[in-house]
């Protein structure tokens, strides 16, 4: 049994009662619960709302916490179950990829399903091997702010990262939600210490090549395919029609897509490794893999924001 589904099963048992859950407040959305936007499945709050009815409490203690943020993840993964399986050599070049200056925010809301899982080769975190992780996206009920999650499957635990999305770098998301953490945490009583510089900077480099595989699904014309069924991309599933109204059936089983295959071959064919070119010495003339983003479109009317990886060019050879 692949290693995400395991932990679908796990949360199912733990919170028998959490998929109806779901589903009654999906169908209150915009009715007797506030409205929210089309790219989060169901803010966190729904979530919360579960694990307290669980636990019997109003407040979560704070070992129940964590729940939440991973019954979030996998709840959501499960109306879509999508397992992105990267090229070995694509994964490992756009890991190296730096994102610099301000996050594109605009890119990351264009998660192709409510919560994807992406498999982690060769990837760590703190010196311990990840499987894979669930991406998905978050609307705070109370305030309106968008946020990355991230929810990475060790040996160990299933640890959240949360990054809030706004007009800044990947180290100012991080530190914003530190403070936030530290604030609601005073607020319930709960002491925390403080959170150094630079264990947020760590941590700003350590997410670094999970967010590059997120950013190269949500990119401009990304090679995702089922080798199955090679016409299909993934997308949000539709409710169904029953005779007990408009209803989401969780697939079967997961979907495994290929991701960026053509793109690790044509690395391959030019002897490209880890962001660089290999073979002569020609560094000073390698253009370094980036991300390159643009906006298309007249001035005063709609405008789009195109994002790509590029990959390293060998620009001259000098020769």
């Amino acid at each position: 049994m692949r290693r995400p589904v395991k932990h679908l099963h796990a949360a199912g048992a733990m919170y028998p009662g959490a998929w109806k859950l779901v589903e009654e407040f999906r169908r209150d959305k915009g009715v007797d619960l506030p409205d929210w936007p089309a790219w989060c499945f169901l803010p966190m709050s729904g979530f919360y709302a579960i694990v307290s009815a669980d636990a019997g409490v109003n407040t979560l203690p704070l070992q129940l916490v964590g729940d939440v943020a991973r019954l979030s993840a996998i709840g959501t993964w499960r109306y879509t179950q999508g397992i992105y399986r990267f090229d070995d050599t694509a994964a490992a070049a756009l890991s190296t990829t730096l994102l610099h200056g301000e996050m594109p925010v605009d890119v990351f809301m264009r998660l192709p399903e409510w919560c994807v899982y992406i498999e982690a080769q060769g990837l760590q975190w703190d010196g311990q091997a990840v499987y894979g992780y669930w991406c998905h996206l978050e609307w705070d009920a109370n305030t309106g702010r968008r946020e990355l999650r991230l929810l990475l499957d060790t040996d160990s635990e299933l640890l959240p990262l949360i990054l809030h999305l706004g007009s800044w770098t990947v180290t100012e998301a991080i530190d914003r939600f530190a403070v936030e953490a530290k604030r609601q945490a005073t607020a319930a009583g709960i002491a925390q210490p403080a959170t150094p510089p630079s264990g947020v900077e760590d941590i700003s480099a350590q997410i670094q090549p999970f967010l590059a595989l997120v950013l190269y699904i949500c990119s401009d014309e990304p090679e995702i395919d089922d080798p199955e069924y090679p016409s299909e991309k993934p997308a949000r599933p539709r409710p169904k029609k029953t005779k007990r109204g408009w209803r989401l059936f969780a697939p079967d089983k997961p979907r495994i897509w290929s991701v960026a295959d053509t793109l690790g071959e044509n690395l391959r064919r030019n002897h490209v490794e880890g962001g660089s070119l290999t073979g002569r010495s020609l560094r000073p003339h390698v253009r370094r893999a980036h991300w390159h983003g643009f906006w298309t479109g007249p001035r005063e009317g709609e405008r789009k924001f195109h994002y790509k990886w590029l990959p390293p060019m060998l620009v001259s050879s000098g020769r």
